[in-house]
């Protein structure tokens, strides 16, 4: 059903989990209705005369920006002394001029006549000068936090732009996600616009308790709990626009505003019914069709992420991407790592703690559930999983993955027929799951 504009109740909409919600599961609000709703809810937060940093995704998450930004934008434009729009690349490749425009809407080489006022930014999260330390997270406290898992104290450092700013407003879609559960919130500072010391204790936290355990968990997982208590050390005010995404789409089935805890547990409410699609029997055999804004298979892994939990055993994964040509832009030491299982890392720990544990992470999270023989040095892998992409063969078999070459793959026959093989168009962003019984 389509929602139609019409006068919000209070701050702007339904109250949710504490905080302000429009839509829902099966809804998609139109543009009119979701203006209405951020200049209802802005309109009401004392706001005058500060400074405000509005934190938003890069071009790897599907978000309707342009219109979201518009809306923040005539809210605040006038009202604020200074607006800054921070880019979350996390550890991502940045923005350019051409992708910005298209990401935030505006005519390349207009964002001053699109948007009076606002500056833009990507997180140069390779510059040092771009970090502020916040405080320490004890190991102690980390060993709460983690459930006994890691007991290591942690640096929390952030873009000083946030620090800079009175009031922060994350601005961004919710998603299941392999590390924390459900993207989204203060995840947009940790990993987002953080310094490496926490973005690789938090992925690697996640990734021993394993992406198939946690994707898609609802509440606060050990790894969220983690990143709230590294949010909890930001001065200043911190607000979310919480949106929950017709997967591939320009549209919000859901948008929630409040703290960025409150926020974000509104909208991963409606995110846990909207993208996770749930399959009776499990598959042999998955063609992830990976759309082109995953550039390289250290984003498109996603595709693998999303799809883990309903193969069988012994089965398979092909990401197909003939457009990708590298594993990572930004981190190429992945090639030389390769992907392994959890306890391939875990039981040689000696051989790669030195690494940055978010690459190890990594590594897991595409490699899936699996075992390792310190005394044979057998692995052994629950899923197979094959690359057909425009990466060299060698590179890819080198990294302890399959390949495939993709012209053999026609996605509109693969499956052939086959009960057994799944093909998911526009991968990466909808979680599959087993129908508990």
């Amino acid at each position: 059903m389509r929602e139609n504009a019409h006068p919000a109740a209070g701050a702007g909409g339904e109250a949710a989990a504490g905080a302000a919600r429009i839509g829902g599961p099966g809804t998609v609000l139109d543009d009119a209705r979701v203006t209405e709703f951020v200049s209802g809810v802005l309109a009401d937060e004392d706001l005058d005369g500060r400074s405000v940093c509005v934190v938003v995704p890069d071009g790897t998450r599907s978000c309707p920006l342009p219109l979201l930004l518009s809306a923040v934008h005539g809210a605040l434009a006038g009202r604020v002394s200074r607006l800054t729009v921070l880019i979350a690349l996390g550890t991502h490749a940045a923005m350019d001029e051409a992708r910005l425009a298209t990401h935030l809407g505006y005519p390349e080489g207009g964002l001053a006549a699109r948007y009076p006022g606002m500056t833009v930014r990507n997180h140069e999260w390779w510059d040092p000068d771009t970090f502020v330390s916040l405080g320490t997270i004890s190991a102690d406290r980390v060993g709460e936090l983690s459930g006994g898992l890691l007991h290591q104290a942690v640096d929390v450092r952030l873009n000083r732009a946030v620090v800079d700013h009175d009031v922060t407003l994350v601005l961004g879609p919710v998603f299941p996600h392999e590390v924390v559960g459900f993207s989204g919130g203060n995840k947009y500072f940790f990993p987002g616009v953080a310094g490496a010391e926490i973005i690789d204790l938090s992925h690697w936290l996640g990734a021993l308790i394993t992406s198939a355990d946690i994707i898609g968990t609802r509440g606060i997982t050990p790894v969220r709990a983690l990143i709230d208590e590294a949010a909890a050390l930001i001065p200043g005010r911190r607000l979310a626009l919480c949106a929950v995404v017709r997967s591939g789409a320009d549209e919000l089935h859901s948008l929630a505003f409040g703290t960025p805890e409150a926020a974000w547990a509104a909208a991963a409410e409606v995110s846990a019914e909207t993208h996770v699609r749930y399959l009776d029997a499990p598959v042999r055999r998955v063609l992830s069709v990976m759309p082109e804004k995953y550039e390289d298979i250290w984003t498109a892994a996603k595709g693998f992420y999303k799809l883990e939990p309903v193969v069988a055993d012994g089965g398979e994964v092909v990401l197909y991407a003939p457009h990708i040509t590298e594993l990572s832009a930004m981190h190429p030491e992945i090639a030389d790592i390769g992907y392994h299982c959890r306890d391939y890392f875990t039981k040689q720990w000696d051989r790669f703690r030195h690494l940055h544990w978010g690459v190890l992470a990594h590594s897991t999270h595409l490699r899936g559930a699996g075992t390792y023989d310190a005394e044979t040095g057998e692995e052994r892998c629950r899923v197979t999983v094959t690359l057909a992409t425009g990466i060299p063969e060698d590179v890819v078999r080198a990294a302890n993955l399959n390949h495939l070459d993709p012209a053999a793959i026609d996605p509109g026959t693969f499956a052939a027929g086959d009960p057994d093989t799944l093909v998911v168009p526009h991968a990466g962003e909808i979680l599959h799951r087993l129908r508990t019984k």
